[in-house]
């Protein structure tokens, strides 16, 4: 499915509904739910976090984590009570997403992992993880694809 987002108002509207789908998917992983985000610089991957982590009930600002690798939070949602951001962008394997404890918080059930540039570290992630595409358009528009 391939949905174009024009706004940020129009980002929030398609994160609440992918939302509800990665809830239902939830129900059918033993541990946390992870999602892969890929796209280029600036095609939305960061700002879609930013809304699925709103709609969480997460109070902290949520900013890129390219620097720091990986940003846990805490959740006020019924089904997600933790939601990791990880930019795998300066990662050269996928060893290195296990050394920072990848393996463990993919046994948290009720987690959502959010991962952007899983290729770079696509070996090291589980079969079930779900995969979100993210492409700059314009200014404004964005193209968020899903199969799920």
């Amino acid at each position: 499915m391939e949905i174009i987002s024009k706004s940020l108002a129009e980002n929030a509207v398609i994160a609440e509904k992918v939302l509800a789908k990665l809830k239902q998917k939830e129900e059918e992983v033993l541990g946390a739910l992870v999602v892969g985000l890929s796209g280029d610089l600036g095609s939305g991957k960061t700002t879609f976090s930013q809304s699925i982590a709103h709609l969480l009930g997460v109070k902290d600002v949520v900013t890129s984590p390219t620097f720091i690798i990986e940003k846990l939070y805490t959740c006020s949602d019924q089904v997600f009570h933790r939601f990791v951001h990880i930019d795998a962008y300066r990662l050269e394997k996928a060893d290195e997403l296990l050394m920072i404890g990848f393996n463990e918080l993919c046994k948290e059930k009720g987690t959502l992992i959010f991962i952007e540039w899983p290729e770079r570290v696509e070996e090291a992630l589980p079969e079930t993880t779900l995969m979100m595409k993210f492409k700059f358009i314009d200014q404004t528009t964005r193209s968020i694809s899903f199969e799920f």
